[in-house]
């Protein structure tokens, strides 16, 4: 082990905030192709679904997947025989699964709202303000200087490309700021006796997720009447 590494909070720090984006841009990237799909999976019971249907599958399906992929690892992480350390790297592994889901939820929602996701600071800010909750509408009207609600379809359908880079380095230093903090906070309570691993794991989850379709809710407000394009 490398003890220098812990010389200097401001060195220490700039790495591991960038991996925490990088995570996030991964996840986006990888995501990115599968909103289409995704809402697909949404309508296959009912072709003829609405938009506000639709929306509402897709919150069920991400609340009942991020709270499954937490409970699992919880309850694997705090089996009997499993280390600290393979608890500690099957948490991490599974942050990107969380952040993954997160970023195919808010862009599909993205995506039936037909606010444009083809360019990837429009995504980043799309994710990372829902992610955020009231931080990140805070952030993005302040910026973007636009007031009413749902700045989903105000800020990120409108204002140009070089606007949105702004907003994103100030949501991303925040993303940072919450999303390590909150994590830590999930991994330790993971490393737990067997069962209760699996219920702070598969809980921190469900309130994440929970959290995260409020604020899109709040992001996009009411769903449209009728499907675009």
């Amino acid at each position: 082990m490398a003890t220098g590494a812990l010389d200097g909070p401001v060195p220490a720090a700039a790495p591991r905030g960038q991996r925490v984006l990088d995570l996030l841009d991964k996840a986006i990237d990888a995501q990115s192709p599968l909103v289409r799909k995704n809402i697909a999976r949404a309508r296959q019971r009912n072709p003829e679904a609405t938009p506000a249907q639709v929306i509402r599958n897709l919150e069920r399906m991400y609340v009942s997947a991020l709270t499954g992929t937490g409970a699992a690892v919880g309850g694997t992480a705090a089996a009997p025989g499993v280390g600290t350390g393979v608890a500690l790297a099957l948490s991490a592994g599974e942050a990107l699964s969380s952040l993954e889901l997160s970023a195919l939820y808010a862009l599909s929602i993205a995506e039936v709202h037909g606010v444009p996701i083809d360019e990837l600071e429009r995504r980043r800010t799309i994710v990372m303000g829902i992610m955020l909750g009231g931080t990140g509408s805070t952030t993005i009207t302040k910026v973007a200087e636009r007031t009413g609600q749902h700045w989903g379809r105000q800020v990120v359908a409108k204002v140009p490309v070089e606007m949105l880079r702004q907003i994103n380095k100030i949501l991303g230093k925040n993303f940072v700021t919450k999303y390590g903090t909150k994590q830590g906070i999930i991994v330790l309570g993971r490393v737990a006796p067997f069962g209760i691993g699996a219920v702070i794991g598969g809980g921190a989850n469900a309130a994440l997720a929970t959290l995260t379709v409020r604020s899109g809710r709040r992001a996009f407000g009411p769903p449209p009447t009728s499907w675009h394009g």
